[in-house]
């Protein structure tokens, strides 16, 4: 029996048995992780908030908190990651608080209080929505930087492809879905991640594409995405950009290891740009 034959009978007996589930379910078990429940708001960090619940472009109602920063000074539009839901990262939002940025953080569909079920194409949706409701604030793409981390990443790079923002950070970010289930999962991957998995998020065939500048972090001891992809997508993308490699940083602790350099390289990108008067 040919190669592909023998995959197709493993694959057809995984779904009899049951061991296989529809493709939006294995993404939700192995790419989503929300968290129906917010743990705290930024006033637990004495930050000023407005508590904002607003539609995705396609309906699906969702919540974000926005934080007003200093007068004159652009806003971050922040795409978090994977898990959790936006009261994980009031650390994040009191940083850049300090940095004089408003924030408009929000959470996917599924995530927190947002409805719906995420899937990558409800993402896009989501930030799509989000940019609508900062335009309907008298917000304008090139009045903000748009930050995503490790999933958020691609999220914010979709949408910089779209509505071109005065510049665009990643941090963390992957090349691929695939990419990802190869470097981690290979045998498995082979054999059902391509079939199964729905998800494909492929941020290198993207950023090419892109039209603004780009500020990269990414931690050298990251055990989740590997370090060589932050290069890979550095190499694919236009200038202007900057790759800054946090010694020792992992996946979810750059600021902290990262420290003061890290925060030199924010204000150092956010210098370097223009930004037109609201």
């Amino acid at each position: 029996m040919r190669q592909w034959q023998w995959i197709a009978t493993i694959i057809a007996v995984l779904i009899l048995t049951g061991s296989v589930t529809p493709m939006h379910a294995m993404d939700r078990k192995y790419i989503f992780f929300p968290d129906p429940t917010l743990h705290a708001n930024p006033n637990a960090a004495g930050l000023t908030f407005e508590e904002v619940y607003f539609p995705a472009a396609d309906g699906v109602r969702l919540h974000g908190w926005f934080l007003p920063g200093k007068t004159g000074r652009p806003l971050l539009l922040f795409a978090h990651g994977n898990a959790g839901n936006i009261s994980h990262r009031i650390d994040n939002l009191a940083h850049f608080h300090r940095l004089g940025l408003s924030v408009f953080i929000f959470d996917y569909r599924g995530y927190g209080q947002s409805e719906g079920q995420i899937s990558e194409v409800g993402s896009y949706e989501d930030i799509r929505g989000a940019l609508a409701w900062l335009k309907s604030k008298g917000w304008t793409p090139k009045q903000m930087l748009y930050f995503g981390r490790s999933l958020g990443a691609a999220v914010a790079l979709q949408l910089a492809l779209e509505e071109p923002p005065a510049g665009l950070v990643l941090e963390s970010a992957f090349t691929s879905v695939p990419r990802m289930g190869w470097h981690h999962q290979p045998i498995t991957y082979a054999l059902l991640g391509w079939w199964a998995l729905s998800s494909r998020y492929d941020n290198l065939a993207k950023i090419g594409q892109l039209q603004c500048p780009l500020l990269m972090f990414q931690g050298t001891r990251d055990t989740i995405v590997p370090p060589k992809m932050a290069q890979q997508l550095f190499d694919r993308a236009p200038e202007p950009k900057t790759l800054y490699l946090i010694p020792d940083a992992g996946h979810n602790n750059t600021y902290d290891v990262g420290g003061k350099p890290y925060w030199e390289q924010w204000r150092s990108f956010l210098n370097s740009l223009t930004f037109p008067p609201r």
